[in-house]
Parts: C-alpha cells; structure tokens; sequence
C-alpha cells in the first residue's frame, strides 16, 4: 500500500502586516520570509513526518529546486515530481500579529499537469494504494476518473473551493475533508455544521468525512457514525498549513489502522502545533514532537 499526493509545490513569500491590506490601502509590510508551501507538499510533509511513505507528483520551475530538497529532506519522494522551462507556482502571504493569513495563489507550474504526464505518474501504481488531491492544480476531475479506474482509494480536500468541484466524481472517493464554508458550498446549504455535514454523509454515504471547524474542532461522519474532537490550545504564531497538517496526520492514523477517534486526535495534536510556528513545510512537526507537547 502506497500513497501518491499529486498537488502543488509553492514558493510562498510570507510578509508580517499590521492587519490584511484593505482594497485601495498601501501599507508598509515587516519581516518578509519565503518558504516552501503549497498544499500537495505540505500535506506530504505532513504524511512523511507522521510516519507514512508517500510519493509528491507534481510540476515545479528551476527556481523550486530548493524547496524540493527540503520535501526530500522530510522524507517525502520525489522522484516523480517533474521540472520544466517556466515559473513554478507562488504565493504571496500577509500574516497579522494574531496569525490570520490572507492568500494570492499565483499557479505556474502546478497548472500546467499534462493528460501524458498523469497517465505515466499513475500507471506506477495499483488498486488499494492511496491517491491524495487538493484543488491547487489542474485536471483534477481527469486524475479522479483515471485513479477510480484503477482501483486507488482517492483523499480530497477541495481547497480552495471553486463551483466546478461539484461536477467531479466525489462518489469515488475515500476521504472528503473540508472546511465548514466548504462544507456548506459543496452541499448547496446555508444551515449549522450538523446540518451541513449530515447533507454531505446522505449525498455521498460511503465516504469518510470530517469538517474542520476553526475553534470548534473537528466532526467526522459516516452513515450513523459520528464524532467531535475539540481543538487543543495553543499560542498561535501563523496558521498556514494548519489544516494541512491535520490532512496528513488523519490520513497516516488512518491508514496505520487508528481508530478515527485517535486518528482526529493525534491531527488535532499535530495541527497545534503547526500554529505555534511560522511557515509553512518548516512549521509541520514530527510524529516524536508530539509525544512533547
């Protein structure tokens, strides 16, 4: 059993602000760092250093050669992770002194996945393996049906959320995770989480689905199954790739044969600390980290 996160590698410029830019305000910006980020590496950071092997497909420029070392360095293969002559994706971050973030998501590379090139990457893997997916890389719903075809257990979580995400075969999959705005746009309701995640578990009765809920934790559901984990607190220092680390932490518990409640609480732990971090691949703890927290 083998775990292939096609997703997105980014160069994330992160900038301190005193508050998110407003439209129409100019403002000085603080400390500026720049990591490597985007939610397919981040994720596969998050499964590497919580003990699984997971493989990271994807497409970067010459400029990410660095931010490659540092996936291989946590553990994360990847050898099928190709380079091209352009630019890879990028994002522009502003974090506020409370640790709310605000996102430009630039695509470059991460969109420029090639039919020829996701035949290859999947042909290399076989019924019962893993396949994870975001929403930060193109031809998604062609990689769903392909991967379905073969048999692989297919983890989504549709950041950031676009309207086309419901034309995709979600039927198929293993794990849906998502936020509760997410939630509410996938299922076509306004109403309280309950309401939503139950709209999703009758849509969709044999998928594994948790909803992120901020400060209230996380709820998973499926058929009359259903569980709360509250959050732990924690000081926050920067919440990107909080939700990340929670994807990947789940999805290892999960596949070592954790009991969901323990997978949901063993993610919460991680997540924690995530945002007591700055960055974002570089904020993701290691699974003996958590035993000191």
């Amino acid at each position: 059993m083998r775990i292939l996160n096609y997703g997105s590698l980014n160069i994330d410029h992160v900038y301190q602000v005193p508050h998110i830019v407003l439209p129409g305000e100019t403002i000085h910006g603080g400390e500026l760092k720049t990591h490597a980020g985007g939610k397919g590496a981040n994720q596969s950071v998050a499964l590497a250093k919580a003990g699984a092997e997971v493989w990271f497909a994807g497409k970067i420029g010459r400029e990410a050669r660095w931010a490659k070392d540092q996936l291989e360095a946590s553990g994360v293969h990847t050898d099928l992770l190709r380079e091209y002559d352009g630019p890879s994706g990028h994002t522009i971050i502003q974090v506020t002194p409370q640790g709310e973030n605000s996102i430009i998501l630039y695509g470059g590379g991460n969109v420029n996945n090639t039919l020829e090139e996701i035949e290859d990457t999947l042909s290399r893997f076989s019924a019962g393996d893993y396949l994870v997916l975001q929403n930060e890389i193109n031809l998604i719903e062609q990689i769903m049906e392909r991967a379905a075809a073969r048999g692989l257990k297919i983890c989504l979580n549709p950041a950031p959320f676009t309207d086309n995400i419901k034309s995709w075969p979600l039927e198929t999959l293993e794990l849906l995770i998502v936020n509760e705005l997410e939630g509410a746009a996938l299922a076509g309701i306004e109403g309280t989480y309950e309401q939503i995640i139950e709209a999703l578990s009758t849509r969709y009765p044999n998928v594994h689905i948790i909803m992120t809920l901020g400060r209230g934790g996380s709820l998973y559901r499926r058929g009359d199954q259903q569980i709360h984990v509250p959050i732990i607190d924690a000081p926050v220092v920067d919440t990107t790739a909080a939700g990340d680390t929670y994807f990947g932490y789940l999805l290892a518990g999960m596949i070592e044969g954790r009991g969901m409640q323990q997978a949901m609480e063993r993610a919460t732990r991680a997540s924690s600390i995530t945002v007591s971090r700055p960055g974002a691949v570089s904020s993701i703890p290691y699974a003996r980290e958590l035993e000191q927290h």
